[in-house]
């Protein structure tokens, strides 16, 4: 593992899905779910969102998207949070999950938009 690009991931992590998060992750994490804190760090954060090919306004998009298809509510919820984070505003948020509504499924899509609302009533944005 690269120490680089764990720091470079953990600054990027920590931007997008917040600071406080992150180090309840990390302070929470035992020998065990250490290993995997420090694969996500590195090589999700660091790797795939420190490459230039994307903003991280299409990575938040994309993932809001992925999240939704899969069904994974919790990550989705998180994830609401990092969009918003990385400016995009509600109607992105909403076209994103209509668009994976459609093609992943009614039930996940409605699943996804029941979390991103939970998000986004907590947030102050609706």
């Amino acid at each position: 593992m690269s120490d680089d690009l764990f720091q470079k991931g953990l600054a990027i992590r920590s931007e997008v899905i917040g600071k406080e998060y992150v180090e309840r992750s990390l302070a929470g994490a035992d020998d065990f779910m250490m290993a995997f804190q420090e694969l996500v760090t590195t090589y999700c954060w660091g790797h795939v969102w420190g490459r230039a090919g994307l903003s991280r306004r299409d990575r938040s998009l994309i993932n809001l998207a992925m999240l939704a298809a899969l069904g994974k509510t919790e990550e989705l919820k998180l994830h609401t949070q990092g969009a918003i984070n990385n400016g995009l505003g509600n109607e992105e948020i909403r076209e994103a999950l209509l668009q994976a509504a459609v093609y992943a499924g009614i039930p996940a899509g409605l699943s996804a938009f029941k979390a991103a609302h939970e998000v986004l009533k907590s947030s102050g944005r609706l």
